[in-house]
Parts: C-alpha cells; structure tokens; sequence
C-alpha cells in the first residue's frame, strides 16, 4: 500500500502543487493513472488467488465435517448392535475427523478475513482509480490554461510597448512627408498653366507695343504725303499682304 498512498498524496493536491513537483504536469498525471492501474490489477490478481485458497480452504473443512459426521453416525451404528469397541474405534476415528474440523476451520476462517481484506482494498483501488481518472482532464486542462497564461505574460513582458509607438510615429511622420511632397509637386503643376498665360499675357503686350510703336511711326512718316488715293492705296495693300501671311 506505499506507492497507493503516495499516489493518493498526489492525487489529493491541487495542480499547483503538481506543476512545482512536475516539470510536465499532464504527463505526471499520466503516470499516476498507469501506476494505480496497475497496482489494482496486482491486487485483483492477489484477490483471485486468495478467494481460490478460501474455496479450497471451505472445501477441506466441509469434507473433515462430513467425515467426523460419517464416523458418527458409524460408531451409533456399532452401539445399535451392542458392539462398544467398534463404536469406540470409529469415535477414535471421529475424534481425528474433528481435529482436522477445528484445523480446517481455522484456516478457513484466517483466509476468509485476508480474503475480505483484500477486497476491501481492491474496492478502494477501484474508487480511487475512478476519482482519478475524473479529475485527470480537468487537472490537464488547468496545467494547460497555466501554460497558456504564464506564456501570454512572458509575451506581455517581452513587449517594448514604448518601442512600438516610437516606431509606429516615425512610420507616421514619413506618411506626412510623402503627403506633403505629392501635395507640393500637385501644386506646382497647377500654377504651372497659369505662369505660362501669365508670360503669354506680358509677350502679348510687349507684341502690342511694338505694333503701337510701328504704327505711330509710320503714321509721322506718311504725314506728309499729299495725295489721299495713295494712302487709301497703301492700307488696302498691307490688308491684303497680312491676310495672306495668315492663311499661309
């Protein structure tokens, strides 16, 4: 009953108590389950062999009652006939018989009660075994939400959570500076159209000045042409020259 107690001991602590005796908890329970196993088994082989000596012990006895019985029933029948020294020869005969009743009964008795107790135990075995096999998915689902917890605070605390962000407003910032960028050469391609009418304008009116110039100069150049004819000549010539130019 040593490694039953022992087992027993282990059985009734709580799975805290197994992870700090056990580097694997699930595997500990494991073992217990085998070794109770098989000590019940032993024991129900010791039950078996002890419940055959008790048969074997009753039948012994039964056949010594039933021989100090038959020596009796001999000897009333030697009286029956008046013959006392045949009666007296198979009551020598009983005497041994019963003897071997008491030794028998004896033995009978002292197997019975080792009989018994070994049942007990074997019964207790059985509870014991049952009880265990109950708790040993509970017990492995706790070990196992232990792992899974004390693994979740080891993550937890590996995690430079000041790190992180650090990385993550820097990641942030390069963002901004790409939105800015794609913001800036947007615009710039925008007033790109409105520098270039811009500068049209001003050639525009530099054109325009010039023309201006040319004119007023021709103007004082044809100031003092008598003839009206000619000039009415003249303008009709540079219309029809300028409408050429601009169908070429």
């Amino acid at each position: 009953m040593g490694v039953f107690s022992r087992l027993a001991d282990l059985l009734k602590s709580n799975v805290n108590d197994l992870i700090d005796r056990a580097e694997d908890p699930e595997k500990m329970v494991k073992q217990i389950i085998v070794d109770m196993q098989k000590e019940l088994n032993d024991n129900t082989q010791k039950y078996g062999k002890a419940k055959a000596s008790e048969r074997l012990a009753e039948k012994k006895y039964q056949e010594a009652v039933k021989i100090s019985a038959n020596w009796e029933a001999k000897a009333k029948a030697a009286l029956s006939r008046g013959d006392q020294e045949l009666a007296k020869k198979a009551l020598e005969r009983k005497v041994k018989a019963d003897e071997d009743v008491a030794s028998y009964k004896e033995m009978f008795d002292s197997i019975s009660d080792q009989t018994e107790a070994i049942g007990n135990q074997v019964e207790v075995l059985k509870q014991k075994l049952d009880e265990a096999k109950s708790r040993q998915a509970m017990l492995i689902a706790r070990s196992q939400m232990a792992d899974t917890k004390k693994q979740l605070a080891q993550a937890q605390g590996g995690f430079d959570a000041s790190s992180a962000m650090e990385k993550f407003n820097r990641m942030e910032e390069k963002v901004q500076r790409k939105e800015a960028e794609a913001d800036a050469f947007t615009e710039i391609a925008g007033n790109g159209g409105e520098e270039s009418e811009l500068q049209e304008s001003f050639q525009q009116i530099e054109t325009d000045a010039k023309v201006d110039a040319e004119l007023a100069r021709l103007l004082a150049e044809m100031d003092g042409v008598p003839e009206q004819a000619s000039d009415l000549q003249g303008a009709a010539d540079v219309e029809e020259e300028i409408e050429v130019s601009d169908n070429e």
